[in-house]
């Protein structure tokens, strides 16, 4: 069992909290028994899992090798709250930069790493397998992934800078707007991309000036704006035939 905190791989896990270290070592963290359960499950490669003796119980149908550490160590390298006593350092999947197979959606400066996560867990569920960053939250921070909740082992996403993504997207890009059609009044006969802007300021002057179809949410009671996370899985779920 391992009990101290200078331990070098307690002390590699604690450095990856930190997205440089993560993108240094492509590796990320992933906690809690039901998130490792799924990252098992679904094929992901693992670096290390690190369990308290209480943990290691609650995942035995996990055939990896564990690394057994004390309660006051596991709680140095946690994220969460109250600590399940599981965490696993995985492996990113190495996939080069693509064109999307099929329609898939293209966050533009969404800086919350939860509602990167959640839009990423929406866009799994809804059938687009394709997810595209740019100037974003990290969708491999503990934050994204936990509220990814397996969402990130089930898309292919795809980070990069502008001048590297947007070549690749040759699909008519979809935005929202409170001017544009109401987006319930149907879907789109063809592959599209649905671009989600940020929080604060929404899509940015470049992907609006090459929008192919501009969409909005109706609002009642004068509300003038929809979370990004809540707004993105309306407007997957409602663009789709």
């Amino acid at each position: 069992m391992i009990t101290s905190r200078q331990n070098p791989l307690i002390k590699f896990i604690r450095s990856l909290k930190d997205k440089k270290n993560r993108d240094a070592n492509g590796v990320y963290l992933c906690e809690g028994v039901k998130l490792v359960r799924e990252a098992y499950l679904s094929g992901q490669d693992f670096y290390a899992l690190v369990c308290t003796s209480k943990g290691e119980s609650l995942i035995d149908d996990v055939a990896c090798a564990k690394e057994i550490v004390s309660d006051d160590v596991f709680n140095s390298i946690s994220d969460e709250v109250s600590p399940q006593g599981v965490l696993a350092v995985i492996k990113k999947p190495l996939k080069e930069l693509s064109a999307p197979k099929g329609s898939c959606v293209l966050l533009d400066g969404v800086s919350d790493p939860s509602n990167v996560g959640m839009i990423i867990r929406t866009a799994a569920a809804a059938g687009y397998n394709d997810i595209y960053l740019i100037n974003c939250a990290d969708a491999y921070s503990p934050k994204a992934v936990r509220a990814s909740m397996s969402g990130v082992f089930r898309v292919k996403i795809h980070a990069g800078a502008r001048e590297e993504i947007l070549p690749l997207i040759s699909l008519p890009i979809v935005v929202g707007d409170m001017n544009g059609k109401n987006v319930f009044a149907g879907g789109i006969d063809c592959d599209f991309c649905l671009v989600i802007g940020n929080e604060g300021h929404g899509v940015s002057s470049e992907l609006r000036d090459r929008a192919t179809y501009t969409v909005s949410i109706p609002m009642q009671n004068e509300m003038e704006s929809l979370n990004a996370a809540v707004s993105a899985g309306i407007l997957m779920y409602s663009l789709k035939n």
